[in-house]
């Protein structure tokens, strides 16, 4: 905040909020429903490339401890800067130039994760049109149910609209659906296995360990996608009646343990129901024509039909408050200079739909989407937080003892995503390499 330091404020003061009133239990399923979405579908696949059961729980726990750090870390950062949204917290402690980095992962994790979105809608959408339609399917699908027409036709009469208005005062009932989708998609993996999926031939085997370190540690982009709630950490933190950091870690460790619980599930079951042969998207795995997993498809696709505009929303605004710094000093009409304006609103909307739909459809697979995700969420999760726990304790009346476990941890942390984001921007190079050999 302007005439401030970030050594101004410490942890008895609160970052001024518009209305602060969000209970406990609210910022517990807020957090949990900003995790759980659409890398729950990837589980069981990762669980694969972990090598089996074991090694998978093992990543998945260090992971955890990481994870929940990086949010604790920013609820601290948040009350010593004064600031309201993550970049805002990154810049004030780390300095402009960092918060503009910060600013421009934030919108390029944003897109990225809006073509996640798009994809498992259009597999979801796919796998639909061949248990509606009457009979086999001839080799090329007509065109009314290529998914190219069918999903661009969703984007522009469903998700376009949703996402075109200034303010999404529906947001806030989609958190059930989400939960409740994502609960279901648990339960039906858990009972299809000691059910067996019907038309499958079942005889999985497992692999009992990875092939190579380097497999394994291929799972951590995934986990980083399937447990991101990070970017939303700021604002539930400085929403909430109670912001000291003990409450707000209760909240941070009950949040992402009951996100742990659900993708652990999936993951477990979904792998030893296929093994080797599980797809990167789970309901994909499954036949077209079983009745309870159309509904899980069903019900997973309007989630996401959901969640799209919060996300588009989120992206939007940063692009605009871009805008309002560079561009509102021009000359012109008020309506092109104006960020918030219908105009250039409805432009970006456009835009942003536009560019997430043609890479929706120009990428083949969903692997190489949570790869490049999970490797810009590494900045959100770790390395972010670590720059912001490392500046913070420099400005607060710390111990020297623990000023220096707390600096320690911070490098940690930092390297730790460093080496993540540096492992899946090599996986992701080589993915296109070997695709265009192909």
């Amino acid at each position: 905040m302007e005439g401030q330091t970030p050594g101004s404020r410490g942890l008895s003061e609160k970052p001024a909020t518009a209305s602060p009133g969000l209970s406990s239990l609210g910022a517990v399923f807020i957090l949990l429903k900003s995790a759980l979405g659409a890398g729950l579908l990837n589980f069981p696949w990762a669980f694969h490339r972990a090598g089996g059961v074991a090694p998978a729980f093992l990543i998945e726990l260090v992971s955890l401890v990481f994870l929940i750090s990086g949010l604790v870390i920013l609820g601290y950062a948040a009350s010593v800067s004064g600031q309201a949204t993550y970049q805002g917290v990154v810049g004030g402690l780390c300095g402009p130039a960092v918060g503009r980095l910060c600013e421009a992962c934030f919108i390029v994790n944003l897109l990225m994760i809006s073509v996640a979105f798009l994809r498992v809608i259009g597999d979801q959408l796919e796998k639909l049109c061949d248990s509606l339609l009457p009979g086999a399917l001839p080799a090329p699908p007509p065109w009314y149910a290529d998914q190219r027409f069918t999903l661009t036709l969703l984007s522009v009469l469903v998700i376009l609209p949703l996402s075109a208005p200034k303010e999404i005062g529906f947001q806030k009932f989609t958190s059930i659906l989400g939960t409740l989708a994502a609960c279901y998609l648990a339960l039906v993996i858990m009972v299809q296995y000691y059910l067996g999926p019907q038309g499958l031939a079942r005889e999985p085997r497992p692999a009992l360990s990875p092939p190579s370190w380097t497999s394994a540690f291929s799972v951590f982009p995934t986990i980083c996608f399937g447990f991101q709630c990070h970017e939303a950490a700021v604002s539930v933190y400085c929403s909430m009646r109670r912001q000291s950091l003990s409450h707000w870690a209760l909240v941070s460790v009950l949040s992402l343990l009951a996100c742990c619980l659900v993708y652990s599930l999936t993951g477990v079951y979904g792998f030893l129901t296929f093994g080797t042969e599980v797809s990167a998207d789970i309901l994909m795995s499954y036949p077209g024509d079983d009745g309870v997993i159309i509904v899980a498809r069903v019900l997973f696709a309007v989630s996401i039909v959901t969640v799209y505009p919060i996300v588009l929303f989120l992206g939007r605004s940063v692009m605009q408050d871009f805008w309002r710094r560079s561009c509102c000093q021009a000359r012109g009409p008020r309506a092109l200079a104006d960020p918030s304006g219908l105009g250039v609103r409805v432009l970006l909307t456009i835009l942003w739909v536009a560019v997430t739909l043609a890479m929706a459809l120009l990428l083949p697979d969903l692997s190489e989407i949570i790869g490049i995700i999970g490797g810009i969420s590494s900045f959100f999760i770790f390395i972010f937080p670590g720059l912001c726990l490392i500046c913070a304790i420099g400005a607060e009346p710390i111990g020297p003892r623990v000023k220096c476990c707390l600096e320690v941890w911070g490098v940690v942390s930092v390297l730790l995503g460093t080496f993540i984001f540096g492992q899946s921007t090599v996986a992701a190079g080589l993915e296109l390499a070997r695709g265009g050999q192909a």
